[in-house]
């Protein structure tokens, strides 16, 4: 049952990501620290690499995790382009490249580690 539904979820989570990446975000909410911004990157880039690293099984092809980590990395770097490019309300910033990146790579080992737990 869950299997059926990874594929759709991961689409749409992207897809969701994309857009929020994309348009002005207005109110927020702070998590009360002078690194919310990052905070906000990392646990959507965690998500975005968990999601699809779960979609596809990782040791069916030994290369799927680093495949949606580094997609899921440039997928970030893109966005932050786009948003200079795109929306004059939004800025680059490469802290916010490090943060997607980290996001990327934890989502993509936790799900690595539930897959190798789940084959003990």
């Amino acid at each position: 049952m869950v299997k059926k539904i990874l594929l759709p979820a991961s689409i749409l989570y992207t897809l969701t990501l994309i857009i929020a990446s994309l348009i002005t975000l207005k109110a927020v909410p702070s998590l009360g620290s002078s690194f919310d911004d990052k905070i906000y990157h990392i646990v959507a880039y965690t998500g975005l690499a968990f999601l699809w690293t779960s979609t596809y099984k990782p040791f069916k092809t030994r290369y799927i995790p680093f495949v949606v980590f580094f997609l899921s990395a440039f997928l970030g770097f893109i966005l932050e382009l786009l948003q200079y490019l795109v929306n004059p309300n939004r800025t680059y910033d490469t802290y916010d490249l490090i943060a997607n990146g980290l996001g990327a790579m934890f989502g993509t080992l936790i799900a690595v580690q539930i897959n190798v737990y789940k084959l003990k």
